[in-house]
């Protein structure tokens, strides 16, 4: 079985733990097909706190140009020194696109890059999900807003791969009506196949309490069914002990859905691998 990791963090994500050069070395030893660094990009955060005129908090990063900056140096680097020794693809994972679709023009023009993720973290003018307390907060609004910057970053199309469709349900947790939202996923599945985009099966749920994919089969299955073509595979690690972990896993659950290949991009252009 061919077995790739399209979504990992190093250090040049500001959750990251483990350095570039050790990723890839744990990605080798691993043996994987094609492996993809994808720091951090938040659109909403590219500049200094000062530029929004915001009070400091305790989670929020700013500054993600000059990390931006930095992972692309470093991965084109560390490209051409493990050029022969592992499939290495230079991305990112840019996080609201719709909050400034210029900029993000700007930021996937870079020719640096191999590979885009486009996931959406946050909606405004809430806390990224990961952060909001949802006592306090109810779920099926959150949820909507969600699933419309979904579809408008669907619509921007200057991605490669959409990021873990559910995301919120990785501190949500449970189901928590998200069929109700199927009409305009199916719009989003929709505005992707046309456009030759794709999405990814990111196993970090595997790890988490929530104990699925995200998405989970149900998705994939009606992507599936739809004509989408284009998959990937991703950890979601943040260090190297969790690099492609889940993602054997992943690609088992693309087969049972009907895909027959799995996807990785160089030079923003698709390859397919069989399963």
């Amino acid at each position: 079985m061919n077995i790739i990791d399209c979504h990992t963090h190093s250090t040049n994500s500001p959750d990251g733990e483990s350095p570039a050069e050790e990723m890839i070395k744990k990605a080798i030893e691993k043996d994987l097909s094609a492996y993809a660094l994808t720091d951090h990009c938040e659109v909403n955060r590219w500049f200094s706190i000062d530029h929004y005129g915001l009070e400091p908090n305790e989670y929020d990063t700013y500054d993600f140009g000059r990390d931006f900056e930095r992972s692309m140096q470093e991965n084109t680097a560390l490209k051409e020194k493990y050029s022969e020794k592992i499939n290495f693809i230079c991305g990112i994972e840019l996080g609201q696109a719709p909050f400034d679709f210029g900029l993000s023009d700007a930021i996937v023009s870079d020719k640096r890059l191999d590979f885009v993720i486009g996931s959406i973290h946050q909606v405004m003018p809430y806390d990224d999900f990961a952060f909001i307390d949802y006592a306090k907060k109810a779920v099926g609004p959150l949820l909507e807003l969600y699933y419309e910057n979904v579809y408008k970053l669907c619509k921007w199309n200057k991605f490669d791969v959409l990021g873990h469709l559910t995301y919120p349900l990785r501190y949500i947790e449970g189901d928590k009506g998200i069929k109700v939202h199927e009409e305009i996923i199916r719009k989003s599945f929709k505005v992707l196949i046309e456009n030759g985009k794709g999405i990814e099966i990111n196993t970090s749920g595997l790890r988490q309490a929530y104990g699925k994919t995200f998405p989970d089969i149900y998705w994939l299955k009606i992507f599936r069914e739809m004509g989408g073509k284009i998959i990937s595979v991703g950890s979601d690690a943040h260090r190297s002990a969790d690099l492609g972990k889940g993602v054997k896993e992943g690609a088992e659950l693309a087969a049972e859905a009907g895909f027959e290949y799995l996807c990785y991009f160089k030079e923003r252009k698709p390859n397919f691998i069989k399963i």
